[in-house]
């Protein structure tokens, strides 16, 4: 079995960040202070991870109930969020999945930053949910290469997994560390926070400017998976 697991936020869709107010917000509500998000390059970093560096940046002190309190405020407001903002699904992500979806041999799962509840109401909104069985989400402030060694344990539970066959979609270099801390291939694309030259100095598997078409990316992953294609950094 071939696997694939996705990054949400920049790879899969963009929200017009509709998550900004809703985190702005959530500060207020839980630390009384106004807070710009725009004040630190969030993209790659998990909800738990922000909740941190926000805190930090306001010289507020949290623990863990207080870090957990934020995100789950921000899970309970996004959903409010996400219709007044122009968001969209990015280029070639729908026809991939819906191709991905009638393959047999193929699985395709989540593997974010974002929680659990965060996820679900950014693909509930623009209908991808339905792709992905489940996934691997942010459940604390640990580094992203636990949550891909969770993502790849979940796969493995399902069934035999290729040892060419796994790979990360992402957008961000946190991506590219991740797949490699589990030993799978990272398909990078320039759709989020980070350029192509930026995701292409941290050596990913292949760089792209944005997905290719359905049959040139499911007939890339095919070829990987069964060792008919040569490594190399840039498609």
């Amino acid at each position: 079995m071939t696997v694939l697991f996705w990054d949400i936020d920049g790879t899969l869709l963009t929200t017009g960040k509709a998550g900004v107010p809703a985190w702005e917000k959530a500060v207020r509500e839980v630390v009384g202070h106004d807070f710009q998000l725009s004040r630190f390059r969030v993209a790659g970093l998990t909800d738990y991870q922000i909740a941190v560096r926000t805190f930090e940046m306001l010289g507020v002190e949290a623990d863990d109930e207080k870090i957990g309190r934020m995100v789950r405020r921000y899970e309970e407001l996004l959903p409010e969020w996400l219709p007044t903002k122009k968001g969209y699904v990015l280029p070639n992500v729908r026809e991939i999945l819906e191709t991905l979806e009638h393959r047999s041999d193929m699985r395709s799962y989540l593997l974010t930053g974002n929680t659990r509840g965060g996820a679900r109401a950014k693909l509930t909104h623009y209908d991808l949910f339905k792709y992905f069985p489940d996934g691997a989400f942010a459940e604390d402030a640990s580094e992203r290469s636990v949550i891909a060694t969770r993502a790849l344990d979940l796969a493995r539970r399902a069934g035999p997994v290729l040892d060419r066959g796994v790979f990360v979609v992402g957008d961000t270099p946190h991506d590219v560390h991740c797949a490699n801390a589990i030993g799978a291939r990272t398909v990078a694309v320039a759709t989020g926070g980070y350029s192509l030259d930026e995701l292409e100095s941290h050596r990913p598997w292949r760089a792209f400017a944005e997905l290719p078409p359905a049959d040139e990316f499911i007939r890339m992953i095919d070829e990987a998976g069964h060792g008919r294609t040569e490594d190399k950094l840039r498609a």
